[in-house]
């Protein structure tokens, strides 16, 4: 999924597989497990979701960390400085070591544990060049970059075996996986918009399930399956819309209105979850298919209207609805960037990037916290 990291940062999303799936659903833990990685940081009085927090990344620029099947791991992207590119890592969760796992060269993004936690999955530039590409925005607003030399690649936990799964020209990624099939959903823009397609874990059988004008991407299955969330691009008018696909053509994408999304794991039952004209994206169902937890900066922006606070509209937080729109809910508070949550298999621990208790103001780190409900 293309998306944002630090609100000062431009961001880019998520990956692919490979061999056939080896086990059927999530992997849960069979053993008593600790979460011994990182640090204890203070918990906020208004985020009564989250008890005992650690921060478990402790410098750079880090996000869209995504657990394991059996819980006992994180994949995720990692950026030591603004000239550098990001790159996968796998974190342990008892151990806190953390190993690079893509190629360290290109520009990689979005990774994730394929079934049976034996492959992982990501998008990487690496195959065009040992440096990674360069797009310049506009300079007009809030955008996200979607490089045409992303593809997707899959490989052994420790980086071996490197496969590429996907080739046709252009922009293929933001990839995550059917925790019941073992299927991939990702983004591409082989048709010539931004849509949603699926696959299986070695590339065949691509099915596309989006077909509409603007960007639709960066979807999660359900955890029994039958349905996907996602972020769609939902412009003001015309002019707005023929602006976006101008962009497109530059490699460029504007999220300050996405919507959040659902439909059936076929494209059927497509309809609008959020329906509040700022950036909203980096949805994950609760553990019960009935809600959603997302990222939004809509109260920013509504800030932003009372006090002319331009800085305001970076302000992400997380927020949880109805599948049917109803019952927003704010869960964070930081008066900064919260984004990409994920529930651990077992739904007990949340996963977040965060700015709070940066080393260096912009910095964006990895949280993991007790959920509850």
């Amino acid at each position: 999924m293309i998306a944002t990291r630090a609100p000062l940062a431009l961001l880019s999303l998520v990956a692919a597989c490979a061999s056939p799936p080896e086990a059927a659903g999530p992997l849960l833990p069979t053993t008593p497990f600790e979460i011994r990685a990182g640090k204890p940081v203070p918990d906020q009085p208004l985020e009564k979701h989250l008890r005992n927090v650690r921060q478990l990344t402790f410098h750079g620029e880090n996000a869209e960390a995504y657990w394991s099947n059996d819980g006992r791991k994180l994949i995720y992207q990692h950026r030591a400085s603004p000239t550098d590119a990001d790159q996968i890592y796998i974190l342990d969760l008892a151990t806190g070591e953390q190993r690079l796992v893509s190629t360290g060269k290109g520009r990689t993004t979005c990774a994730y544990f394929l079934q049976g936690d034996r492959r992982i999955l990501f998008g990487s530039t690496h195959h065009h060049g040992d440096q990674p590409p360069v797009v310049k925005p506009t300079g007009r607003g809030y955008q996200w970059v979607v490089h045409q030399e992303y593809d997707i690649f899959t490989a052994n936990l420790d980086g071996s075996d490197l496969r590429q799964i996907t080739d046709t020209p252009g922009y293929d990624t933001e990839a995550t996986v059917c925790p019941v099939t073992g299927a991939i959903v990702f983004t591409s823009v082989r048709d010539g918009d931004l849509e949603v397609y699926t696959m299986e874990p070695d590339g065949s059988n691509v099915r596309r399930i989006t077909n509409r004008p603007g960007y639709d991407g960066g979807a999660f299955f359900s955890h029994d399956g039958s349905k996907l969330v996602l972020r769609s691009a939902f412009p003001r008018d015309a002019a707005m819309a023929a602006e976006d696909a101008a962009l497109l053509g530059q490699q460029i994408v504007r999220p300050s209105h996405m919507e959040i999304t659902v439909c059936k794991r076929d494209g059927s039952g497509f309809r609008q979850v959020t329906n509040n004209g700022a950036a909203n994206f980096a949805p994950f169902w609760t553990p019960d298919d009935r809600r959603i937890l997302f990222a939004s900066n809509f109260r920013g922006l509504e800030e932003m209207q009372r006090t002319g606070n331009h800085a305001a509209a970076r302000n992400f937080d997380l927020f949880l609805i109805q599948e049917d729109g109803t019952g927003l809910e704010q869960v964070t508070h930081h008066p900064d960037f919260d984004s990409f949550p994920m529930f651990s298999p077992d739904g007990r621990h949340l996963v977040f990037a965060s700015n709070r208790h940066a080393a260096k103001p912009g910095e964006t780190n990895i949280f993991v916290a007790e959920w509850i409900d």
